[in-house]
């Protein structure tokens, strides 16, 4: 399945598995209490990510949080 990430193409293999937001995001080696993510210019409560299922042609933006001072 072909997706868009941070405006890149990537092409997603999860086997027979649903691709779920949080499989995904953790195949594209993403740590979950890091990071924002929208889908479809959606934002999607981390909360959410195990049930929300990508399809084809998706578009994620991802963005990590940075701490500092």
């Amino acid at each position: 399945m072909k997706i868009k990430v941070n405006g890149k193409e990537k092409n997603i293999e999860l086997g027979n598995e649903k691709a779920l937001l949080s499989s995904t995001l953790e195949l594209l080696g993403y740590k979950p209490n890091t990071i924002v993510v929208e889908v479809n210019n959606l934002i999607i409560n981390s909360k959410k990510w195990e049930d929300e299922v990508l399809k084809e042609g998706d578009r994620l933006e991802i963005v990590s949080i940075v701490g500092g001072g």
